[in-house]
């Protein structure tokens, strides 16, 4: 845990459900661990894949996943800079959670589009 800024560590010791929904806060944070599931990814990819996000809230929403240490940036040394994303171990221990959010997902879409009938 030692990748958790000292602000962040109010979270540990209380509710779980609060911890969760703190770290997984932003609009955006469930979607970005979602790709970063199926491989590294660079900035750019990244952001086509999710569409319809600004820079500015994709950089703050990465940051903040890398600062709950579920996220790693790596910097390569090139020309042009290349940065690339990645799950961390922590993050990898989400990929459960995103298999259920899809099968819930999948039932809550059917569920609805039936009701819509």
């Amino acid at each position: 845990m030692d990748t958790i800024d000292e602000n962040k560590k109010d979270l540990f010791g209380k509710c779980p459900y609060f911890t969760a929904q703190k770290v997984f806060s932003g609009k955006w944070s469930i979607l970005i661990m979602h790709y970063l599931n199926e491989g590294p990814m660079r900035y750019g990819e990244l952001k086509r894949k999710i569409g319809d996000i600004t820079e500015a809230t994709l950089t703050k929403q990465l940051r903040m996943l890398e600062e709950y240490g579920l996220i790693n940036r790596k910097v390569y040394s090139e020309i042009p800079p290349k940065v690339e994303y990645s799950l961390t171990a922590l993050g990898d221990d989400f990929k459960p959670v995103l298999e259920e959010f899809k099968v819930w997902g999948d039932k809550y879409i059917d569920k609805i589009s039936k009701k819509d009938r």
